[in-house]
């Protein structure tokens, strides 16, 4: 028996054959048009472009998604195999409506998801995911008559654009000089080509791994430490002076260091901070973000489970971070909001507005690699500057009941520590935070804690599981 589709507020998730199917991709495809098409009342034609990661189930699922949008009278661009952050940047290229990506993330194959971004290329905040859900699961779908169908068109200079764009916000110049040697891992998905074609830009030695697009994953895709050994015993061989391996839509970037240690996904966006935070404006090159007219703030924004290190880089330069729920989607709309010169999440998601309000690991790599080259030292020598902090993670079951409990619980455990109830509850203490938060998908509770050391952080999640161990009994 199949289980129930996992809806977010980025899109839909499921296994393929099961619960995703053709007739249901083809079905949210008319619920986001009818969406769409209920913001304009039908005044003006609109067109929403459409990629998909490297998975065998993709071209038939987008196939759907596009059916079901033409038949709402919605335009489609089919983009075909494509990154994540690709779309994103075409959606506003291409002046659409909407994208759609069809892609299950760093999810295992069998596995596949349909994406959705509105037509500034971010996903759509919760209310707006909402809106979109209910159109669906209440079956309210719009259907144009025969003569107001939209049409379907190609478009294959995705890639192209966004490398274009990323190259623009760095000193393409300076790191060729360099002339790193780079071990790429691209785990067979959407990213091998585009990242090897960027890192060929900026005049690199690219030694690639799984960079052919055939979604028959080398390893588990998710880019942690477990799955990327040969990718650290790659590094070593080559003697290159860094690694990177991205998921499978590529808008996520883990790091492997000079001498094959893998680093962290949390210190991708810390290095990324480290380089923008030491421009006079945070704007590479001079450059000014594309997104706002404003002068960039010496900003940074980022998800309430991420790393301190990003908060220690900003303060080193005078500046700050602002913490938002977790979520691609309420970081980004914080970035836009405060005009922050660098964003993301501790999952290796970079952003940079003046590519894109999205997480990238294009934009990722160029940023680690003009780090490298502007101050001449090596990825582990970068890493050993930045503050360590240890961090923990646990989950465990609990319905909506338990949840309150514990929460209302830990509330009054930790009466003095710095509150932010934005999302669960994070606690800021003087040697750590915790974070305790209730899923949005699934009758789970995540609880993470970071400090200086292992026991410090130890000690929160313990609380917390003996918590969740009275509530039960």
């Amino acid at each position: 028996m199949a289980g129930e589709l996992i809806i977010t507020v980025s899109g839909l998730r499921g296994i393929v054959g099961e619960n995703l199917t053709p007739e249901v991709a083809a079905a949210y495809g008319r619920a986001f048009g009818t969406f769409l098409c209920s913001k304009t009342a039908g005044e003006a034609k609109l067109s929403v472009c459409i990629g998909r990661d490297s998975r065998p189930s993709g071209q038939s699922l987008a196939a759907a998604v596009a059916a079901g949008l033409v038949a709402t009278g919605i335009d489609c661009i089919d983009l075909g195999l494509v990154t994540t952050p690709g779309v994103g940047i075409m959606v506003r290229h291409l002046a659409c409506a909407g994208g759609v990506i069809v892609t299950a993330s760093h999810n295992p194959a069998e596995y596949n998801g349909i994406k959705l971004l509105l037509d500034n290329g971010m996903a759509p905040l919760p209310d707006t995911a909402e809106q979109i859900k209910s159109i669906f699961l209440g079956k309210n779908l719009t259907l144009t008559e025969p003569r107001n169908l939209g049409k379907i068109t190609g478009n294959d200079q995705t890639d192209a654009v966004h490398i274009a764009k990323v190259l623009r916000i760095i000193d393409q110049k300076a790191i060729a000089e360099k002339r790193f040697t780079v071990v790429l891992d691209s785990v067979n998905g959407a990213g091998g080509w585009p990242g090897a074609k960027l890192l060929t830009e900026l005049g690199c030695k690219v030694v690639p791994m799984n960079n052919e697009p055939t979604g028959l994953f080398a390893h588990p895709p998710e880019p942690t430490a477990e799955n990327l050994t040969t990718l650290c015993q790659a590094v070593k061989n080559a003697h290159a002076d860094v690694g990177f391996a991205q998921d499978p839509d590529a808008d996520r970037l883990a790091i492997v260091d000079e001498t094959g240690v893998y680093i962290g996904e949390e210190y991708t966006l810390a290095l990324a901070a480290k380089l923008i935070f030491s421009q006079k404006t945070g704007a590479a090159c001079g450059e000014r973000p594309v997104v706002s007219e404003a002068e960039p703030s010496r900003t940074a924004a980022t998800n309430l489970s991420t790393s301190r290190m990003l908060d220690d880089i900003a303060a080193a330069a005078g500046g700050q971070v602002i913490r938002t729920p977790v979520g691609e989607a309420n970081v980004a709309s914080a970035m836009l909001e405060h005009n922050c010169i660098i964003g993301g999440e501790g999952n290796g998601g970079v952003i940079d507005l003046r590519v894109g309000p999205i997480r990238d690991s294009l934009v990722a790599m160029a940023l680690v690699l003009q780090l490298l080259a502007q101050t001449g030292k090596t990825v582990s020598r970068l890493v050993g500057e930045i503050p360590r902090y240890c961090m923990t993670k646990r989950k465990f079951p609990a319905d909506k009941k338990q949840t309150k409990i514990i929460l209302d619980a830990a509330k009054k455990l930790f009466p003095d520590a710095k509150l932010n109830t934005s999302d669960g509850y994070r606690f800021d203490f003087k040697d750590a935070w915790l974070h305790v938060r209730p899923s949005n998908t699934e009758p789970i509770i995540r609880v993470i804690a970071e400090a200086k050391d292992k026991s410090t952080a130890q000690k929160y999640i313990d609380a917390i599981l003996n918590i969740q161990k009275k509530s039960a009994d």
